[in-house]
């Protein structure tokens, strides 16, 4: 690995081939898997995660908004792309850039079709959500016959898939309620199948449901944090390789005297004679506010240095007493030896909101 020199973001395209390996195996001969590759791909770069993917023979992409597919097309990705989240607004790029649009209401349905009607599309692959119990988006399951009544009535489009998503496939604790969940999944989709008069796909498990309901894989499942190295259990964890290794170096050492303050607003008051180094890098690159007067720490050989005072725009700094260093030096922020995970859990936040809060003025390197 290169030493950094300035912030980083470190994409390693081997731990992404690594977790796709490690999830490939968890799933029974047959079923297919999809890469959700939102969100700038939870933080890194969704072009260059989406191309090893499809290296490594994805099945499926998915994106949240129209804009983030129009992105992968544009950079030459082939692979199929549903859009979990569209708006009306953007159906003009969906089919100008052959996205799979996740239908998820009636409304949306109707327009689609009409939209689809007005271009004499045939048979235009779309996605059919259904809404479990998590109560986002997605067709109640009782307006099922609702939704083959109107898709008998054009040949514009097709249902590629039927799907819906788990509340807490994670929470042992309420396994019973995914599990209800996957029972009215099963009984909704087997009755819009038999009305429909085909089988599109079925999918419902995330990452961790890939994990912990092996018994659901219906005909696809899909991955978004496990991919990027996250199981959301510790013993899962263990299996999975972080992707993105956020690195930055020491700007600058200062030597403070007992009772100087460092930073905004006296937010760190030495209590003893100290020494701090400042990092370029602050909360408009995603490092929080809640960071900082103690929460949260940074590596530097090896040993932890914790942040102190308030988190600036462009810098932060931290206690680096106990640490023989030097500016210039390399810091780490999370990777693998400290997770973001690891990083989050010091303000109680997850690792999904540390990652993908990453500015994209952060220098990505891709490793692979």
């Amino acid at each position: 690995m290169p030493k950094a020199t300035e912030t980083t973001l470190e994409i390693n395209l081997n731990a992404l081939t690594h977790n796709f390996t490690y999830l490939k195996s968890k799933l029974q001969p047959g079923v297919k898997l999809m890469g959700v590759v939102k969100a700038f791909a939870y933080g890194s770069d969704s072009v260059v995660i989406a191309k090893k993917l499809e290296q490594l023979k994805i099945d499926y992409l998915a994106v949240a908004y129209a804009s983030e597919g129009v992105v992968l097309r544009d950079a030459g990705i082939k692979s199929p792309i549903l859009v979990l989240h569209p708006q009306t607004v953007n159906f003009n790029k969906i089919v100008d850039r052959c996205l799979e649009p996740g239908i998820y209401s009636p409304l949306m349905l109707k327009r689609f079709i009409a939209f689809a009607e007005s271009l004499n599309l045939q048979d235009y692959p779309i996605h059919i959500k259904i809404n479990t119990g998590m109560n986002r988006i997605g067709f109640a399951p009782e307006e099922a016959s609702s939704i083959t009544e109107i898709l008998k009535q054009t040949t514009a489009v097709k249902v590629k898939s039927i799907f819906s998503h788990l509340a807490a496939s994670e929470d042992v604790a309420n396994k019973a309620f995914a599990e209800r969940q996957i029972k009215l999944f099963q009984k909704t989709s087997d009755d819009l199948i038999s009305e429909l008069g085909y089988a599109p796909l079925r999918h419902t498990l995330n990452t961790s449901g890939i994990l912990n309901f092996p018994e659901a894989q219906f005909d696809m499942v899909r991955s978004g944090i496990g991919l990027y190295g996250f199981g959301n259990d510790a013993n899962e964890n263990k299996n999975l390789e972080p992707v993105a290794s956020l690195k930055t170096i020491i700007s600058q050492i200062h030597h403070i005297k007992k009772g100087e303050s460092v930073g905004y607003n006296f937010g760190f008051i030495a209590p003893k004679d100290s020494v701090t180094a400042t990092l370029p890098l602050g909360h408009a690159d995603g490092i929080h506010r809640g960071y900082g007067k103690g929460k949260g720490f940074v590596t530097i050989k090896g040993e932890k240095a914790p942040m102190i005072g308030n988190i600036c725009m462009d810098m932060l700094m931290v206690d680096i007493t106990d640490i023989d260093c030097n500016e210039g030096d390399e810091v780490l922020v999370f990777g693998k030896s400290t997770t973001a995970e690891e990083f989050a859990e010091t303000i109680n936040s997850i690792s999904y909101e540390v990652i993908t809060a990453i500015s994209q003025r952060v220098k990505r390197i891709v490793i692979d």
